[in-house]
């Protein structure tokens, strides 16, 4: 399939989230009783729900998106970055419809485990907040070859199913650079809702989108591009 892919129809995404609440104190009492259900298997023996809950941005029931990243490649060297991002999740998911309608209904979705994570997310995200999936994002009755997306993970894994790579495995690999120079999605919650600093959560959605291009211009045995080759878009 990869072979087969242009380049130039493809939107290479990622996605950051946070929980929808800035403590557990403010989650409403019925969600805290489904949120200790949710997790009573992925929490260790001396987490309790609320020590936890600096984790629930990763699952789309409980977490909200912050910003939406996204690059296109106008040639084979030349890759143009924006972002959506902000408090209100609907305004940006919005946005993100508004670019998906201006581009082809078979537009290749990429992403680093994005069949796992940011496109699922994204599509609940839009249900919940009560808004269409746009033509490239309707998964249901399709089989497996017939949805236009590509996951830079499930690339490297070449059919062994054993165990996760990361980006920044990836890019080290590769020799790319780290996209985590400066922070990971581990600390993105608390700098969303203690520090208040969406720019430097948007950075690192952006490195993450420019990494994944670099890896997937890997993969087709291609030169990856150089930072004067990439505009950000406002």
């Amino acid at each position: 399939m990869l072979e087969n892919i242009d380049l130039m129809n493809v939107l290479v995404l990622d996605i950051e989230t946070v929980p929808q609440y800035a403590s557990y104190q403010e989650v409403p009492p019925t969600l805290k009783h489904l949120w200790e259900q949710k997790t009573v298997y992925q929490r260790k023996e001396n987490d309790t729900p609320e020590s936890f809950y600096g984790r629930a941005g990763i699952w789309a029931e409980f977490g909200k998106i912050v910003c939406i990243s996204v690059g296109m490649f106008a040639n084979k060297q030349s890759f143009r970055v924006k972002s959506f991002y902000g408090d209100d999740e609907k305004a940006l998911l919005e946005r993100f419809l508004g670019l998906l309608a201006s581009q082809p209904k078979d537009l290749c979705l990429c992403a680093h485990n994005g069949k796992e994570f940011d496109i699922p997310y994204i599509c609940r995200r839009l249900l919940i907040n009560n808004l269409p999936l746009a033509p490239q994002l309707h998964l249901n009755g399709k089989k497996p070859w017939e949805i236009n997306h590509l996951d830079t993970l499930e690339l490297w894994k070449f059919g062994d199913y054993k165990n996760y790579t990361s980006l920044n495995l990836l890019a080290a690999i590769f020799g790319i650079p780290t996209p985590k120079d400066d922070i990971d999605g581990s600390m993105v919650g608390e700098i969303y809702w203690q520090h208040k600093d969406l720019n430097r959560i948007k950075t690192y959605c952006q490195k993450d989108v420019v990494t994944t291009a670099r890896i997937l211009q890997k993969f087709k045995a291609l030169p990856v591009l150089s930072d004067e080759q990439i505009t950000y878009a406002e």
